[in-house]
């Protein structure tokens, strides 16, 4: 037998018996055992024997035998053994905290309504209700309050406090498996088979220990892989579970689990929250009348007005000041809420908080569906929409046209049912709520995230949504009835909305529809203002003498009889009497040169049409623009039968490729309508000059009244 060294190697002295393990380099035939365990060796590889009572005996390399507490016994070549004893086993020294519990955000709202919910969806139920999971939208302060939970059983002297980042059930496994070996959840013998299995036994020890225990699961994200690893209920009652999560799917609130819905600041909260945070910056000479003002146009929202606060302490701003800036169409979320003036520690920027689940909607069932129902969903009023509007015609021919499919095919048809499931997707990812007893308000989007979501759409996509929002507006304006009070309500916020976030689009896609349909439906005492308005800006857009300018201010002359105020009525009229004559004055023969031009213009939209047809089809929307510029130009020149066959022809069309509720559509049959009513009365004038009939190429092409 060759020499060798061992070494031996003990940690610190403490209560209990170590038990020691052995390490062997080889060359050569050897073998090295401890504690009684019998190895046997053959060709170099040694194995478990046998358990003997402290004698250790080594076999088929030579005859060995060691007695004793720590026997070793070798034979054969051997360079190096160490022999190593493990630490002792010590006392826990109870509690014990494990994860980072996030401090309390300064001046922390106690949020008492909220928390009383919590507690009593542990306490009121016939059943032991181990699990609340706070489920909310991004920034409303889901992790503040189970913070607040944690600290308070520090407080009250929880044994075993532990903070799991639930995000990736990976990280909560192996969090369970570091708290399995910390708490000594199984013997030496039995830990270590796996992190799984330590997991497992982690669970064992908070159904039957007699400690008092709070497990905090935080950003829960996958609640289908959390199915298996929720904490068991506590044999003896002393145990208790807060999870917080932005999803509210169904199985959230199964096996003894609660759903609490946390929502944002009440404005009481919010206006003692900005109130106390400057304060607590000596900043008090930035609060002035506007604060009440700001919270809300931050929408209540905890995760805003701590960055807001943040803001306006490190700029000098006051609350009008910085309203004023956050006002402004021009200035962007990360500008006003920027990362630096995140002194609570969130971690991001506020755009980015609120739309963190869209990339995992977007790729969810019914795929390529969330983005462009989050687009529309963000020129509309935040208080909230009817769900009609997400199964009109413009709706569902929209996002048919934006579920591209990622090669870059053809659109995919979708129906109501489609949309429909894409609303509660977005609903179950708490990006927009979805609830069907708010009735005219069911579907509505936060103010904050419906700008982040302007601020994210590309300026090319912009007018298609603008388009589609006006388009199913005049939908649900032209059906509702004068009894539904609600829904009309709903419909004038929602277009004034829309005429807030798009502006000159509005304007550029014929969506001006919807804004004289509001005027008409509001009260005296607003219709006046609003029809002044709608008149300076379609004067400024259209022009003086546009036929709808005329419009807008008929509607204003007429709002101001119904109020009495005759005088200012007949004043509008008869300013606008010059624009009539000139108007009028279009029915005078044409000069030869014009009307050769005319006779040109009409022979080649003629052919343009003809090649349309040809190449593209009779319902492609390039097709049908076509014919409507043709019938206008027919019945311009005074070929009344032409542009009512023409009509004719194109409004099938507009019905297959639109539906028979599109304004298009409406617009061709009531002009359609309209002209053969002035053909029948005005027959015997048909060899005269032509006549100009008013009207213009709309919205997909169709003729607009």
């Amino acid at each position: 037998m060759k020499r060798f060294r061992m070494k031996r190697s003990s940690a610190s002295e403490g209560v209990g018996e170590a038990v020691p393990t052995v390490s062997v380099r080889k060359s050569g035939d050897a073998a090295a055992v401890a504690s009684g365990d019998v190895l046997s060796e053959s060709k170099g590889l040694a194995r478990p024997a046998s358990a003997g009572g402290g004698a250790v005996r080594v076999e088929r390399s030579g005859d060995a035998v060691a007695l004793g507490a720590h026997a070793v016994a070798i034979s054969g070549h051997v360079s190096q053994v160490t022999l190593t004893t493990p630490p002792p086993s010590r006392p826990l020294a109870w509690p014990i905290r494990l994860g980072s519990v996030p401090v309390l955000a300064s001046a922390f709202q106690t949020r008492s309504e909220v928390r009383v919910r919590i507690d009593r969806a542990r306490d009121g139920h016939s059943t032991v209700v181990l699990t609340q999971v706070l489920s909310g939208g991004g920034g409303v302060g889901k992790t503040q309050l189970a913070a607040a939970y944690a600290h308070q059983g520090l407080a009250d002297g929880a044994d075993l406090v532990v903070w799991v980042d639930a995000s990736d059930i990976e990280q909560v496994i192996a969090w369970y498996a570091h708290a399995a070996h910390v708490v000594e959840a199984a013997s030496d013998r039995v830990r270590g088979k796996g992190t799984e299995s330590d997991a497992e036994l982690f669970l064992q020890w908070l159904a039957t220990t007699q400690r008092s225990w709070l497990v905090v699961l935080d950003d829960l994200t996958d609640p289908e892989a959390m199915q298996g690893w929720w904490p068991p209920s506590s044999a003896f009652g002393c145990g208790r579970v807060v999870a917080t999560t932005r999803r509210q799917d169904a199985v959230l609130s199964g096996g003894g689990r609660a759903v609490v819905d946390i929502d944002t600041y009440s404005t009481e909260e919010a206006e003692a929250y900005l109130h106390e945070r400057l304060s607590s910056a000596h900043a008090d000479h930035l609060l002035d009348a506007q604060a009440a003002v700001l919270a809300k146009a931050l929408g209540f929202l905890p995760l805003a007005l701590s960055h807001a606060a943040a803001f306006m302490v490190n700029e000098d701003v006051t609350c009008a000041e910085y309203l004023r800036r956050f006002n402004d169409s021009a200035a962007r979320l990360d500008d006003l809420l920027p990362r630096e003036a995140d002194a609570e520690g969130y971690g991001r920027q506020v755009a980015a908080a609120l739309l963190l689940s869209l990339d995992g909607a977007q790729a969810s069932d019914p795929v390529r569906l969330a983005v462009p129902v989050m687009r529309l969903a963000a020129v509309l009023d935040p208080a909230g929409n009817p769900r009609s509007l997400w199964t009109s015609d413009a709706t569902i021919r929209y996002l048919s046209n934006q579920r591209i499919t990622p090669a870059g095919g053809a659109p995919s048809t979708i129906g109501p049912a489609q949309v429909r499931a894409t609303l509660r997707l977005l609903h179950r990812y708490s990006l927009l709520t979805d609830h069907a007893q708010a009735g005219s308000r069911a579907v509505r989007l936060h103010a904050l995230t419906a700008r982040a979501v302007r601020e994210c759409t590309p300026d090319t996509v912009s007018a298609d949504v603008v388009r589609t929002a006006a388009d199913a507006l005049t939908e649900l304006c032209d059906t509702v009835g004068w009894s539904d009070h609600d829904t009309r309500a709903s419909l004038l916020s929602n277009i004034d909305s829309l005429d807030r976030y798009a502006g000159e689009l509005l304007w550029q896609t014929d969506g001006h529809y919807v804004l004289r349909w509001a005027g008409r439906n509001m009260t005296l005492d607003t219709a006046i203002p609003y029809w002044r308005g709608l008149v300076g800006a379609s004067e400024r857009r259209l022009g003086r003498a546009h036929p709808l300018t005329l419009v807008a201010r008929r509607d204003l002359a007429l709002a101001c009889l119904n109020d009495r105020r005759n005088k200012e009525a007949f004043a509008v009229l008869q300013e606008d009497f010059p624009y009539q004559d000139s108007k009028l004055a279009g029915d005078s023969p044409r000069p030869a040169a014009a009307e050769r031009e005319v006779v040109s213009a009409v022979s080649l939209l003629e052919d343009t049409v003809a090649v349309r047809e040809r190449l593209l089809g009779q319902v492609d929307p390039a097709t049908l623009a076509g014919q409507a510029e043709l019938a206008l130009l027919y019945w311009s020149r005074g070929d009344r039968a032409a542009a009512i066959h023409t009509l004719e022809r194109s409004l099938p069309g507009y019905r297959t490729a639109f539906g028979p509720r599109h304004p298009g559509t409406i617009a061709v049959k009531n002009r359609l309508r309209g002209w053969r009513e002035q053909h029948k009365r005005r027959w015997w004038r048909r060899t005269r000059g032509p006549s100009a009939p008013g009207g213009s190429a709309g919205a997909g092409g169709a003729v607009t009244q």
